[in-house]
Protein backbone atom coordinates (compact mmCIF):
# COMPACT_ATOMS: atom_id res chain seq x y z
CA UNK A 1 0.00 0.00 0.00
CA UNK A 2 1.23 3.48 -0.76
CA UNK A 3 0.33 6.76 0.83
CA UNK A 4 -0.55 9.69 -1.37
CA UNK A 5 0.40 13.01 0.19
CA UNK A 6 -1.22 15.65 -1.99
CA UNK A 7 0.36 19.04 -2.36
CA UNK A 8 -1.82 22.01 -3.14
CA UNK A 9 -1.86 25.45 -1.60
CA UNK A 10 -5.44 26.64 -1.48
CA UNK A 11 -8.65 25.20 -0.13
CA UNK A 12 -10.80 24.00 -3.02
CA UNK A 13 -14.28 25.49 -2.99
CA UNK A 14 -16.63 24.81 -5.89
CA UNK A 15 -19.96 26.60 -5.78
CA UNK A 16 -22.83 24.64 -7.35
CA UNK A 17 -23.78 27.59 -9.53
CA UNK A 18 -20.22 27.83 -10.88
CA UNK A 19 -19.62 24.14 -11.67
CA UNK A 20 -19.35 23.25 -15.34
CA UNK A 21 -22.32 21.01 -16.20
CA UNK A 22 -22.20 18.74 -19.24
CA UNK A 23 -25.10 16.96 -20.88
CA UNK A 24 -28.81 17.27 -20.43
CA UNK A 25 -31.57 14.99 -19.21
CA UNK A 26 -31.54 12.06 -18.88
CA UNK A 27 -27.88 12.40 -17.79
CA UNK A 28 -25.84 15.35 -16.54
CA UNK A 29 -22.35 15.60 -15.09
CA UNK A 30 -21.26 18.51 -12.89
CA UNK A 31 -17.47 18.78 -12.90
CA UNK A 32 -16.47 19.65 -9.32
CA UNK A 33 -12.74 19.23 -8.65
CA UNK A 34 -10.10 17.66 -10.85
CA UNK A 35 -6.76 16.17 -9.85
CA UNK A 36 -4.80 19.27 -10.85
CA UNK A 37 -6.78 21.31 -8.29
CA UNK A 38 -6.23 18.81 -5.45
CA UNK A 39 -2.56 17.96 -5.89
CA UNK A 40 -3.62 14.59 -7.29
CA UNK A 41 -5.53 13.61 -4.15
CA UNK A 42 -8.85 13.14 -5.91
CA UNK A 43 -11.12 14.08 -8.75
CA UNK A 44 -14.85 14.38 -8.23
CA UNK A 45 -18.05 14.99 -10.11
CA UNK A 46 -21.78 14.85 -9.50
CA UNK A 47 -23.79 12.71 -11.90
CA UNK A 48 -27.55 13.04 -12.13
CA UNK A 49 -29.47 10.32 -13.97
CA UNK A 50 -33.19 10.35 -14.73
CA UNK A 51 -35.67 7.51 -15.30
CA UNK A 52 -33.31 4.54 -15.35
CA UNK A 53 -30.64 6.25 -17.46
CA UNK A 54 -27.25 4.63 -17.86
CA UNK A 55 -24.26 6.41 -16.34
CA UNK A 56 -21.06 4.60 -17.29
CA UNK A 57 -20.62 1.34 -19.15
CA UNK A 58 -18.39 -1.34 -17.60
CA UNK A 59 -14.79 -0.23 -17.22
CA UNK A 60 -11.90 -0.34 -14.76
CA UNK A 61 -9.20 1.97 -13.47
CA UNK A 62 -5.65 0.74 -12.87
CA UNK A 63 -4.46 3.54 -10.59
CA UNK A 64 -7.51 4.62 -8.56
CA UNK A 65 -10.41 3.46 -6.45
CA UNK A 66 -13.82 4.96 -7.21
CA UNK A 67 -16.36 5.97 -4.58
CA UNK A 68 -20.07 6.37 -5.27
CA UNK A 69 -22.24 8.15 -2.70
CA UNK A 70 -25.97 8.21 -3.47
CA UNK A 71 -27.19 11.73 -2.73
CA UNK A 72 -30.75 10.86 -3.74
CA UNK A 73 -32.69 8.19 -5.57
CA UNK A 74 -31.67 4.63 -6.39
CA UNK A 75 -28.67 3.48 -8.41
CA UNK A 76 -27.45 0.17 -9.73
CA UNK A 77 -23.69 -0.32 -9.50
CA UNK A 78 -21.51 -3.06 -10.88
CA UNK A 79 -18.49 -4.06 -8.80
CA UNK A 80 -16.66 -7.07 -10.17
CA UNK A 81 -19.41 -9.58 -10.99
CA UNK A 82 -21.78 -8.21 -8.35
CA UNK A 83 -24.58 -5.74 -9.11
CA UNK A 84 -25.51 -3.68 -6.06
CA UNK A 85 -28.64 -1.57 -5.66
CA UNK A 86 -27.78 1.51 -3.62
CA UNK A 87 -30.23 4.06 -2.23
CA UNK A 88 -30.02 7.53 -0.73
CA UNK A 89 -27.21 7.68 1.81
CA UNK A 90 -25.51 4.46 0.62
CA UNK A 91 -21.81 4.37 -0.20
CA UNK A 92 -20.06 1.96 -2.56
CA UNK A 93 -16.26 1.96 -3.03
CA UNK A 94 -14.78 -0.01 -5.93
CA UNK A 95 -11.08 -0.94 -5.68
CA UNK A 96 -8.58 -0.40 -8.50
CA UNK A 97 -8.56 -3.01 -11.31
CA UNK A 98 -12.20 -3.96 -10.58
CA UNK A 99 -14.85 -3.85 -13.29
CA UNK A 100 -17.57 -1.34 -12.47
CA UNK A 101 -20.44 0.58 -14.04
CA UNK A 102 -23.39 2.62 -12.80
CA UNK A 103 -26.89 3.66 -13.76
CA UNK A 104 -30.14 4.83 -12.22
CA UNK A 105 -32.27 1.82 -11.27
CA UNK A 106 -34.96 1.02 -13.83
CA UNK A 107 -37.73 3.62 -13.65
CA UNK A 108 -35.91 5.61 -10.97
CA UNK A 109 -33.70 8.69 -10.75
CA UNK A 110 -30.25 8.73 -9.14
CA UNK A 111 -28.06 11.61 -8.00
CA UNK A 112 -24.48 10.50 -7.29
CA UNK A 113 -21.33 12.07 -5.91
CA UNK A 114 -18.42 10.23 -7.49
CA UNK A 115 -14.83 10.49 -6.23
CA UNK A 116 -11.76 8.95 -7.84
CA UNK A 117 -8.76 8.63 -5.50
CA UNK A 118 -5.98 9.14 -6.08
CA UNK A 119 -7.18 11.62 -8.63
CA UNK A 120 -6.75 11.47 -12.37
CA UNK A 121 -7.23 14.59 -14.48
CA UNK A 122 -10.57 13.51 -15.97
CA UNK A 123 -12.48 16.66 -16.86
CA UNK A 124 -11.14 16.24 -20.40
CA UNK A 125 -12.64 12.75 -20.48
CA UNK A 126 -16.10 14.05 -19.59
CA UNK A 127 -15.82 16.79 -22.19
CA UNK A 128 -14.82 14.12 -24.72
CA UNK A 129 -17.91 12.08 -23.74
CA UNK A 130 -20.10 15.15 -24.23
CA UNK A 131 -18.68 15.62 -27.74
CA UNK A 132 -19.43 11.97 -28.54
CA UNK A 133 -23.01 12.41 -27.26
CA UNK A 134 -23.44 15.47 -29.52
CA UNK A 135 -22.16 13.51 -32.52
CA UNK A 136 -19.04 15.68 -32.85
CA UNK A 137 -16.76 12.67 -32.29
CA UNK A 138 -17.34 8.99 -33.07
CA UNK A 139 -17.86 6.61 -30.10
CA UNK A 140 -14.72 4.71 -31.15
CA UNK A 141 -12.66 7.79 -30.29
CA UNK A 142 -13.05 6.85 -26.61
CA UNK A 143 -10.82 3.86 -27.22
CA UNK A 144 -8.01 6.23 -28.19
CA UNK A 145 -8.07 8.01 -24.80
CA UNK A 146 -8.40 5.01 -22.45
CA UNK A 147 -4.81 5.17 -21.23
CA UNK A 148 -4.76 8.96 -20.87
CA UNK A 149 -7.77 8.94 -18.52
CA UNK A 150 -7.17 5.49 -16.96
CA UNK A 151 -10.63 4.41 -18.10
CA UNK A 152 -10.39 0.95 -19.65
CA UNK A 153 -13.60 -0.43 -21.18
CA UNK A 154 -14.62 -4.07 -20.85
CA UNK A 155 -17.62 -6.37 -21.16
CA UNK A 156 -19.69 -7.61 -18.21
CA UNK A 157 -22.33 -10.32 -18.57
CA UNK A 158 -23.53 -9.51 -15.03
CA UNK A 159 -24.12 -5.87 -15.98
CA UNK A 160 -25.82 -6.80 -19.26
CA UNK A 161 -28.17 -9.13 -17.39
CA UNK A 162 -28.99 -6.57 -14.68
CA UNK A 163 -29.68 -3.80 -17.21
CA UNK A 164 -31.80 -5.88 -19.65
Amino acid sequence: MSLIVPEFDDTVVVRAAEAEVLGQAPSTVALLADADQTGGALSTQRVTLFDGANGATPHRHTRSAEMFYVLDGTAQLLSGDQVVTAERGDLVVVPPHTAHAFAAAHGRNADLLIVLAPGVARFGYFRHLARVAKGELPPESLLEVQDRYDNHFLHSAAWDSARS
